[in-house]
């Protein structure tokens, strides 16, 4: 499974963003599709996960209210809504496919596939 992230870019805060993945996965809907980000000298972090159908999604106390997840199986992509951007959302962002179950939802072990990474800066 490839995927493909895009949508990164330098805003101030207070604004928005709206991060894509593609994944090039035939079977693209039997994964769960994870978002984790990584800033400057800290561990690489969950931001949330939309389970197959779309139906169930969950996100980190930092992402609530803010962070919209969403997927397409239509057109395998998975989207994050960053909205009301603050400046500690900088960071690289990630994309991950997996099958993982329970609290391996919200850890980086339990996927299998990443993205490259897509730079979010945001300033004040």
């Amino acid at each position: 499974v490839q995927l493909q992230a895009s949508g990164g870019g330098s805003e101030q805060a207070g604004s928005s963003l709206r991060l894509s993945c593609a994944a090039s996965a035939r079977t693209f809907s039997r994964y769960v599709m994870g978002w984790f980000r990584q800033a400057p000298g800290k561990e690489r972090e969950f931001v949330g996960a939309v389970l197959w159908s779309g139906g169930i999604i969950y996100y980190a106390d930092s992402a609530k209210g803010r962070f919209t997840i969403s997927r397409d199986n239509n057109k395998n992509t998975v989207y994050l809504q960053m909205n009301s951007l603050k400046p500690n959302d900088t960071a690289v962002y990630y994309c991950a496919a997996g099958t993982p179950l329970g609290y391996a939802i919200r850890t980086d072990t339990g996927y299998d596939y990443w993205g490259q990474g897509t730079q979010v800066t945001v300033s004040s």
